[in-house]
């Protein structure tokens, strides 16, 4: 009797460490085998930024289809025509504002070359790339905090990623500044793995002409933008100054030239126009990558930075300016009203 007792007690021990919390090489190992074995995901998240005084707030729609197909649907609720799509395909990576015609192609390593806190693929690879992440256990999650990739932006150094303790699909991620206050939040909902997507989802033109987000592309409307141009002005100029201001009438709307010199010589151009293409452009080709402004997505090369902003668009020009100055300059111009 004694031996057969010793044996249901071992045998309901290895049963209760069988049922045990997972340990952080698990879950990893976990989250690499739902990468592998799935044929792609979608789903829809929000994405809310504190990065300036006023938080702005995107809803997102992303598609990916193994192993390199990527769509990211981005809308703006302040800036419903400013509304963006980026697309990797394998005829490149490709940033569209389909309400405004405009398109960028690059020829980039988007988006393995940095931090993506939408992306699935992403998250665990920056968690596997440090090895100090920490690792906790909630109710409902598993909880990471790694160190971030973000390679022209240093004052967002970690994030902490919550994944579903079922499914081992990313919930939300928090990125932190230095401070360790959430400055970035995505929170993901219907994540949906191995889904079917639709005949053309992922190629270019399908998705400059078609109508996303309930918002009329320029090829099927015309786009008009009424008033005049309202100059904004950086508050970042790291230790230069404005000194001259050229203003331009073009045939379709108007140019303003801000020239800054001291420390950090650059120039700021912004263009307003009063109509759009009503049919789509070749997409303009760029040596650089696309990059984040938070408010919107830009195209940046080592000596500049264009981006469109509620009707504008601009064109920040340096060669004096490190990549990252020139986001620090360019996200400042959206603090600051009219002067």
């Amino acid at each position: 009797m004694k031996k057969y007792i010793t044996i249901l007690v071992i045998l309901s021990l290895l049963v209760l460490a069988g049922c045990g919390e997972k340990t952080k090489e698990d879950v990893i190992t976990k989250l690499e085998d739902t990468l592998e074995s799935m044929s792609g995901y979608q789903t829809k998240a929000t994405m809310q930024l504190k990065t300036s005084e006023k938080e702005q707030s995107y809803a997102l729609d992303i598609a990916h289809k193994k192993k390199a197909y990527y769509r990211v649907l981005l809308k703006n609720d302040q800036d419903e025509a400013g509304s963006q799509i980026i697309l990797k395909n394998e005829d490149g990576v490709f940033v569209l504002t389909p309400a405004l015609n405009k398109s960028f192609k690059f020829q980039s390593d988007w988006p393995s070359n940095t931090s993506q806190p939408y992306l699935f693929q992403s998250l665990v690879s920056d968690i596997k790339a440090d090895n100090d992440a920490t690792f906790n256990i909630t109710e409902n999650y598993y909880v990471f905090e790694t160190k971030t990739n973000y390679q022209n932006n240093t004052t967002l150094p970690s994030q902490q990623i919550y994944f579903d303790k079922k499914q081992f699909t990313p919930v939300m991620v928090k990125v932190l500044n230095k401070d360790q206050e959430a400055v970035v939040e995505v929170s993901f909902s219907e994540f949906k793995l191995d889904p079917t997507f639709e005949d053309k989802m992922f190629e270019m033109e399908n998705n400059m002409t078609s109508s996303l987000f309930g918002i009329p592309a320029s090829a099927d409307v015309e786009n008009e933008s009424d008033g005049e141009l309202s100059v904004l002005y950086p508050q970042n100029l790291l230790g230069s100054e404005l000194a001259e201001t050229t203003e331009i009438d073009l045939e379709d709307g108007q140019r303003v030239l801000l020239s800054y010199e001291g420390e950090k010589n650059f120039t700021l151009v912004q263009e307003k126009h009063t109509s759009y293409p009503t049919t789509a452009m070749k997409p303009q080709t760029v040596t650089g990558n696309p990059v984040s402004l938070g408010f919107t997505v830009g195209a940046q090369t080592d000596a500049a930075l264009e981006w469109s902003h509620q009707g504008v668009d601009y064109y920040l020009a340096s060669e004096e300016l490190t990549k990252e100055e020139m986001i620090e300059v360019a996200t400042s111009i959206t603090t600051q009203v009219s002067k």
